[in-house]
């Protein structure tokens, strides 16, 4: 893609066209009672989506891809007729006001606990390890932070039926009217855990090696890409987070592997978090920081050419000035919980509304769709 050096120009992303370069990344907020997308949600998105002022593109909130794939209460699910009908207004609502969306699909292996598993279950994860962190349960309507549940291996003869699942749900994203889907293969969820070594102790054709260790993320985006084409799907990526308790020894040559591997298959766009999520960007694992360009020369010299999207605490001039690197687009998350038409600010300068961290899990309407708009003309 040519190098562009303005957040609101146009740009092209796989089979999707876009009027900015700016997006909305993906934001969890627990509003979806029987894993089922409703009309609140379709006015939050709708509210976000006129490009002219919002996003160019949205990326939903993480979306199970089975029951067995939730970790979190409230969450929406894609596997089902039901769920496919019920994002239906969703879509339908972003696309009246000229948005582009797609749904980032989601699998969260050991990170989920068991009240929230089919029949109780204990979660599942590539090594029987219990992540060093917490999930959301909801009490009486509000938030409630609890540990995750300790998980049981899969065996490897369950990974193709997962890998099926996740080719069911793009098939149903797309039935569902969206432009495409983010495959979630960051911040510690199922697929990161077999990626790194930390979780990943398998000795099977799953574990062991880099190459092994990459298998499950090959095979999944390889279904999903046979199903509906390399230029409706994306892959979110975050080569250092620490986020439910992972990292890896060596995540430059995991990582740089990881896109060599995925470049053949033509992505319409690779998502990557710079440093920790939400936190600092320059955070590194191992003894040396993290090289971003030479991931990104790793991915274009294997053949790669999906558009290149970063992520983690941008701002209009950290924008631009990455733009000016080579970047396709910038991922804006938080800043768009508060502010339904970012799009305008960043281009005014401001100014911005504070979000309310109490509503940021589960609730009704305060803190969902209540946030002022700039005032029009």
């Amino acid at each position: 893609m040519d190098t562009m050096t303005s957040l609101f120009e146009p740009c092209q992303v796989g089979s999707i066209s876009l009027a900015s370069r700016i997006v909305m990344a993906p934001l969890t907020r627990n509003r979806a009672p029987g894993a089922l997308a409703n009309a609140r949600m379709a006015t939050y998105y709708r509210q976000r989506a006129n490009p002219a002022t919002g996003a160019g593109l949205i990326v939903t909130e993480a979306t199970a891809i089975s029951h067995q794939g939730q970790g979190y209460a409230d969450v929406p699910g894609i596997w089902s007729a039901e769920q496919v009908a019920a994002w239906k207004q969703v879509t339908d609502a972003v696309h009246a006001e000229g948005g582009k969306i797609v749904v980032q699909l989601w699998h969260v292996g050991r990170v989920s606990h068991t009240s929230l598993q089919p029949a109780g279950a204990a979660p599942v994860a590539p090594s029987a390890l219990t992540a060093q962190t917490k999930t959301v349960l909801l009490v009486d309507g509000q938030a409630k932070f609890v540990p995750t549940s300790e998980p049981r291996a899969l065996e490897a003869a369950e990974l193709p039926g997962i890998v099926q699942d996740y080719r069911r749900a793009a098939a149903n994203a797309i039935a569902a009217g969206f432009d495409g889907v983010e495959v979630h293969a960051a911040n510690g969820y199922l697929i990161d855990q077999f990626l790194r070594s930390s979780s990943n102790h398998r000795t099977d054709a799953y574990g062991g090696s880099i190459e092994n260790r990459a298998r499950f993320l090959q095979e999944v985006i390889q279904a999903i890409v046979a199903e509906i084409g390399g230029a409706r799907t994306g892959i979110r990526l975050s080569p250092v987070t620490p986020a439910n308790g992972v990292n890896d020894d060596q995540p430059q040559t995991l990582f740089e592997h990881v896109v060599r591997v995925l470049a053949p298959m033509h992505l319409a766009f690779l998502h990557l978090i710079e440093g920790s999520t939400g936190a600092a960007r320059d955070h590194q694992q191992g003894d040396k920081p993290f090289d971003y360009a030479a991931l990104r020369s790793a991915y274009t010299q294997a053949g790669g050419r999906g558009a290149w999207m970063l992520n983690n605490g941008y701002d209009l001039a950290l924008a631009d000035q990455s733009l000016a690197s080579g970047a396709d687009l910038i991922a804006f998350g938080r800043p768009f919980i508060a502010n339904p038409d970012l799009g305008a600010r960043l281009r005014q300068g401001g100014p911005f509304n504070t979000p309310d961290r109490a509503t940021f899990y589960g609730g009704g309407d305060a803190g969902y769709t209540d946030y002022p708009f700039l005032p029009t003309a």
